[in-house]
């Protein structure tokens, strides 16, 4: 894939984008990984590195294989290819959402929306579950796993510090 295929990619992304950067992933996955440009592990390993750094996901996957595979100039042109869509997009909404978002046909579509993106999320997080504990399968990991779930849903622990742990237990483990 070249530069600018890339970037038309990644602007597509950012297009079709709505719901957050876990819908990203999703729409991430069928031109990267099914186009042969990296593996499904190279992927999900993206994926857990964009995830633990600051800043939304979808455009630290962006900037990630960007760089990956341009260089730096490849990262910043491919984070930009995503982000712009949306900016273009939430100026034209700012300009004219006032004036029309109490109409109907508005409405309607804002409500179909909130369930296609938590359709999308629901498949990416099925995804990387898939690769992280069934693909291969692994003890250890579905250790690691209901630990860290205990530790985020019953004991309420900071989810920094449970991915602090869970880096920890992969050094060690894995």
């Amino acid at each position: 894939m070249t530069l600018l295929e890339l970037l038309w990619t990644f602007f597509y992304i950012g297009l079709f984008t709505i719901g957050g950067g876990q819908v990203a992933i999703t729409l991430m996955y069928e031109p990267l990984v099914g186009g042969g440009l990296i593996s499904g592990e190279q992927f999900y390993n993206m994926v857990a590195v964009s995830e633990s750094t600051p800043g939304p996901i979808g455009i630290n996957m962006a900037t990630y294989i960007g760089c990956e595979l341009y260089g730096v100039m490849g990262g910043i042109l491919v984070t930009f290819a995503t982000v712009l869509p949306s900016l273009v997009i939430i100026i034209v909404i700012a300009k004219f959402f006032d004036k029309y978002q109490e109409k109907p046909l508005v409405k309607s579509v804002f409500t179909c929306i909130r369930p296609v993106s938590a359709g999308l999320i629901a498949v990416a997080a099925y995804e990387v579950l898939k690769i992280s504990l069934i693909q291969p399968f692994s003890f250890v990991r579905l250790g690691i796993y209901l630990v860290a779930f205990s530790l985020l849903m019953i004991k309420k622990m900071s989810p920094i510090f449970v991915m602090i742990l869970g880096a920890v237990a992969g050094i060690l483990f894995l």
